[in-house]
Formats: structure tokens, C-alpha cells, sequence
């Protein structure tokens, strides 16, 4: 398959079933919402590491959120329920607790639940109080600027995380060009997170090393300076290869995601350096949810 000159490769993205949740942060204004969630979803890149994948969905206008003020929603990712309710606890009690004028509550729906306000609490020393409204359970947690309110708990839902696409371009600037144009469009799309970088990641890895202590390293099939050293995935005209990796709340937001970027990338094309567009995976032995690049572009 050919796409205004780039050449799609017959592979597929290996993702993996994870756990995720949505949070909404408010403030008093978008400026003080979103140094919250930039906080709470920094270092949250990928699980092999960060114990999280997280990363902001959208801002939210006054009319979209409980209490009637600007905010920001983030979605956050882990492999097991256990880890994902460490890393809530964790990340918002350091980082949206802490931040002026700052309230959270639950963005989403599910039969499961992880606490939320209902262990933050206890930092009001028993100075806390809890409000039952329309059903759900809010705590005000009194604080220096006046109080932190957080919703008791949130919703946990079965997720996916590492569905990819790596674009391999003649050099560094237009594979980061292609990818840009990528992210922008995948941006635009709900309940999905590109978590690296500005939505990018250049250190691909493969499963293992020559070191024991280390479980992933680098993927030298596609590292263009290993090139006649390592049996190597690229030819003479590829300089650069970058990737994306998409975390969503469904297989179907995953996919979603992926076409918009992959269209992207194609637009720009060969005139603009793009010369194919590849895909990471293990064989289809670890990951339940295989994405077939040509698939989902036909």
C-alpha cells in the first residue's frame, strides 16, 4: 500500500489491556487548572518506569464541569487496578491538592471504583467534612487558601494502552514535522493521550538487552546510525524514524486515533520527507489488541 508516496508497511501495532480513569481538575482559571493536571501527568511517559501513562485529554469550559468553573480533563492509565489507585492517590494529592484554588472530581462512569477525595481526606487531620449530593459524596479538605474539594472516588475502566506508528522519514526535521501534524490531528479526538513528549517518542524499544538488569532497550532494527552494523529495518534513504504511541479508553478510540494521525502523516507525503510508515509489535504474543496499519487505513 502507497499513500501519496509512502509506502505502508503489512504489520501491525501490538497494544495492551490496562486500567484507566478520567479525571476533571477545576480552578479558579484555566491558567492555575492546567499547571495542576501538566503537574499531575508529568513523568507519566510509560509503566516500564513511571508506574503511569497519563496525559491531558482536553480543557473543559465553566458550563462542562461540576462546579461550574474552567478545567482541564486527564486521563490516566496502569497496568493493574492496585497501581492505578497508588498513582491517583499519589499524583493528586502532590500535585492537584497542592495548587491554588484547585478542585477534582470523577470524568467518567464504571461499575468499579478507586478513591479519590476518600483518602486525601485525612490530610484535613479531622478538620474534614463530607457533602452528599445527588448521590455522590464530595469531601472539603480545609487547606491554607481555603478548601480543597475532591469527589470521594472515581470510576476505573478497562482501557488500552500502546497502540503505535513509527514514521520513518529521509531526516530528523521531517519525521518530527510529519509527527507534529500527527498529534495535532489526534489531539482533536476524545478519550485518547499521546503521553510522551509532545506526543512523540524517539527511543522505540525492543523487549530485553545485553544487560540483565535492563527489561526494554534500545530498537536498533530502526536506529539509522546501526545502519550495516545490526540487522537492520531500514534502507539507505531513511535518516530518521520517530513514533507514537496512543493510550484510549476503548480499542475503538485507539484505532480512531491512529487513522487521523496516519492520514495526517500521508498528507505531507513524500514531498515532505515521509517515506514509509511502520508499526511496533511482538509477534502478537503479549498484547491482545493487534491494529493492522493497512486496515485501518483502507
Amino acid at each position: 500500500m502507497i499513500i501519496n508516496g509512502v509506502s505502508i508497511d503489512e504489520t501491525f501495532a501490538e497494544a495492551f489491556g490496562m486500567r484507566g480513569t478520567r479525571l476533571v481538575i477545576t480552578a479558579h482559571d484555566l491558567k492555575w487548572a492546567r499547571h495542576a493536571a501538566a503537574a499531575l501527568t508529568g513523568f507519566a511517559t510509560s509503566v516500564i518506569a513511571c508506574g503511569a501513562e497519563a496525559g491531558i485529554e482536553r480543557e473543559l469550559s465553566a458550563d462542562e464541569t461540576p462546579d461550574g468553573r474552567p478545567g482541564i480533563s486527564v486521563l490516566v492509565f496502569a497496568v493493574s487496578s492496585k497501581e492505578l489507585g497508588k498513582q491517583i492517590e499519589r499524583r493528586v494529592g502532590q500535585c492537584v491538592l497542592t495548587c491554588p484554588t484547585t478542585a477534582v472530581f470523577s470524568g467518567i462512569e464504571g461499575s468499579e471504583t478507586i478513591p479519590l477525595g476518600k483518602t486525601l481526606r485525612f490530610f484535613g487531620d479531622g478538620f474534614q467534612m463530607s457533602k452528599l449530593i445527588g448521590g455522590r459524596r464530595y469531601w472539603r479538605v480545609p487547606v491554607m487558601d481555603g478548601e480543597f474539594l475532591a469527589e470521594e472516588s472515581t470510576a476505573m475502566v478497562k482501557a488500552v494502552g500502546g497502540g503505535n506508528f513509527l514514521v520513518l522519514a529521509e531526516n530528523q526535521v521531517s519525521a518530527l514535522h510529519a509527527c507534529e501534524a500527527a498529534i495535532e490531528s489526534m489531539r482533536k479526538l476524545p478519550n485518547v493521550i499521546m503521553p510522551f513528549p509532545g506526543g512523540v517518542v524517539r527511543s522505540g524499544s525492543k523487549i530485553g538487552s545485553k544487560y540483565k538488569a535492563l527489561p526494554a532497550s534500545t530498537n536498533d532494527a530502526f536506529c539509522p546510525t546501526l545502519r550495516g552494523i545490526t540487522k537492520s529495518e531500514l534502507t539507505d534513504d531513511i535518516g530518521s524514524v520517530m513514533e507514537i504511541v496512543i493510550d484510549g479508553l476503548t480499542d475503538a478510540d485507539v484505532r480512531s486515533a491512529m487513522r487521523v494521525g496516519l492520514l495526517a502523516v500521508c498528507e505531507i507525503g513524500v514531498v515532505g520527507g515521509v517515506r514509509r510508515i511502520s508499526a511496533g509489535n511482538y509477534g502478537g504474543k503479549l498484547g491482545q489488541f493487534h491494529f493492522r496499519l493497512r486496515e485501518i487505513l483502507a
